[in-house]
């Protein structure tokens, strides 16, 4: 009975004229960045199933010209980008693995009160986010390894972020309490098995964020191959899309000045730029399907508890 008395007076509490003309530009504010947020991403959508000579003329503003697929076709007959696809798929979720297995463990232990030295471990963490060795002493360490040319050359030197691990600590610090731990504790629970079997299935929140977090890391990320990698079939997606956006570019615009090669290599140029729109579509893709999983948890406040922890 209370509840529906509750409900009642807010149905008939009447909004003010200040609150209507508040909510209605808030709306037109969002509505206006989302429109800004949504619409380059729309552009290449369409682009990538127009003509390209539309898209270069600039007919193509809201809707498909020309209507084609085949950038999408000549995409899926290269095998090198096929090849590329899976050799993402494939270092994204090895490194995502790896990522979890660094960091969850780092954080939880310096999450413990019971953690004599968590201090000191935490100032040298801080410490590298400001300061690092460069680029030519990590190749050389990378290199003495025998890393080279191996996807573990992707993974292992970018393991653990420690902004991310401080994240983590942050949520077990203020979710995962010790007097949990020490009523498990009585039951003869070890700091193993209770972070395995307790602590880790209270955090599914924060696991699938740093899940989202390390993916799109992965998935992006293209200058660790183009410094460690120098087999073709081994390049991810983003060095091939990269190729394709600077590198046949550049040589397509220095070889146009042929007159004799002139249109054939016009023909060329047109059937790069559609396939680099739907490189980009093809590449997005992975991102804007895991997404919608991992939204729920932000809704909830996970991450700005954290960080604001």
């Amino acid at each position: 009975m209370k509840k529906e008395r509750e409900i009642e007076v807010e149905k008939n509490i009447r909004r003010c004229k200040e609150d209507v003309i508040f909510d209605t530009i808030i709306f037109i504010i969002l509505t206006a960045l989302l429109l800004i947020v949504a619409y380059p991403l729309w552009w290449v959508i369409i682009s990538s199933i127009s003509d390209p000579k539309a898209v270069s003329g600039g007919q193509v503003v809201w809707y498909p010209v020309g209507l084609t697929f085949r950038g999408y076709l000549e995409v899926f007959e290269d095998k090198l980008i096929v090849r590329s696809f899976l050799n993402s798929v494939l270092y994204t979720v090895c490194g995502v693995l790896v990522n979890l297995a660094v960091t969850l463990p780092t954080a939880y232990a310096l999450s413990r009160d019971r953690f004599s030295g968590k201090k000191i471990v935490t100032i040298f963490y801080v410490i590298t986010m400001f300061f690092g060795g460069g680029l030519i002493p990590t190749y050389l360490v990378v290199q003495k390894c025998q890393l080279l040319d191996t996807m573990w050359a992707l993974i292992l030197p970018g393991s653990l972020s420690v902004y991310n691990m401080i994240v983590a600590r942050t949520f077990f610090k203020s979710n995962i309490s010790e007097e949990l731990y020490e009523a498990a504790e009585i039951d003869g629970c070890t700091q193993g098995r209770f972070f395995f079997q307790i602590a880790l299935p209270l955090s599914g929140a924060i696991t699938a964020i740093m899940v989202l977090y390390y993916g799109v890391g992965h998935w992006n990320s293209y200058f660790s191959a183009l410094i460690y990698m120098s087999d073709q079939n081994k390049f991810p997606l983003q060095l091939v899309l990269r190729s394709i956006l600077i590198t046949n570019e550049a040589a397509l615009q220095q070889a146009a000045s042929t007159p004799e090669a002139r249109e054939a290599l016009n023909a060329k140029k047109e059937l790069v730029e559609l396939m680099k729109y739907s490189l980009i579509i093809i590449s997005s893709i992975p991102v804007l399907v895991l997404y919608p999983f991992i939204q729920r948890h932000f809704v909830k406040g996970v991450m700005i508890g954290s960080v604001k922890g």
